[in-house]
């Protein structure tokens, strides 16, 4: 398996993409997730963003990449889809996206839904709405080579009977899943179980833990993290990421372990990959 991280790590620090980029070489680490910004914003033109605009050549910041031996495992496209403005915006953000994945050489794009039920819309309106948004999403990833994961991050993804119906809207293998451990756990559901249905889905995976205080004040009320403040192995959702790598391994996982956790400008997320590494080798799966 191979070993990243998703930038939103130095959102209170402040960092540049950039700084990620030397983050990431001087903890011997190749891939990287960051967020995709459809426009302008002062916090990123000054540098104080860790994420990265579309209006960012592709190819010129592909080349920066492979000069600090770094690659995207995939970039971040989360505009939710559930609304009634997901196809007014997401949709249009998302192919965005998908072009500019391909000039980047990035293979993954990452979507979810929204945190709450939309307004306005029963359920099935809802999920009729998503239909019709990834059918046209997936056409465009499937002529671009790019594979689309829905993440478990809103009120339809995190329950497994609705994110089995989102991951059969299109007969299509580029439509998959990106597995989250902390997502799903303070949704009120079972990591373990949830990642053992949809394995055979997963094609990119969030490593993320959850503090003791957060589970017992929203467990089951939210569906989501916006960031962790929780170093892995140090909350109570350690134990389901262990059986989780576990479940991993064994169904042959090859892809990226994608570490989300507030970095703390590094301490908190440095202390996440020493973990991580060290529970690897315990299990036994080979790290790169």
């Amino acid at each position: 398996m191979k070993i990243g991280f998703h930038t939103d790590a130095f959102n209170s620090a402040y960092y540049s993409f950039d700084k990620c980029l030397e983050w990431a070489k001087t903890n011997g680490l190749h891939y990287i997730e960051c967020g995709l910004i459809d426009g302008i914003s002062w916090a990123h033109g000054l540098g104080y963003y860790p994420h990265l605009a579309l209006y960012e050549d592709p190819v010129l910041l592909r080349r920066k990449m492979q000069s600090y031996g770094v690659e995207f495992s995939q970039v971040d496209a989360a505009y939710p889809l559930s609304g009634k403005d997901g196809p007014i915006r997401g949709v249009p953000y998302v192919i965005k996206s998908i072009q500019w994945a391909a000039q980047v050489g990035c293979t993954r794009v990452d979507t979810t839904d929204g945190l709450h039920a939309p307004a306005g819309l029963s359920d099935q309106e809802a999920m009729d709405l998503m239909k019709r948004s990834y059918e046209q999403i997936i056409e465009i990833a499937e002529a671009h080579g790019i594979t689309v994961n829905i993440e478990p991050h809103g009120y339809f993804t995190t329950k497994p009977e609705f994110m089995a119906r989102m991951l059969d809207f299109c007969a299509s293998p580029h439509l998959r899943m990106n597995m989250d451990t902390g997502n799903t756990f303070i949704a009120g559901q079972d990591p373990v179980a949830f990642l053992r249905r949809f394995v055979d889905r997963v094609s990119h995976v969030h490593i993320k833990d959850v503090s003791e205080s957060l589970a017992a004040a929203t467990r089951g009320k939210q569906t989501g993290i916006a960031v962790s403040h929780c170093a892995l192995g140090e909350g109570v959702n350690a134990d389901n990421i262990k059986k989780c790598l576990a479940i991993l391994r064994d169904h042959g996982y090859d892809g990226v372990l994608s570490i989300e956790c507030e970095g703390q400008g590094g301490p908190m997320i440095e202390r996440s990959l020493a973990w991580l590494r060290k529970t690897l080798a315990e299990l036994k799966i080979k790290a790169e």
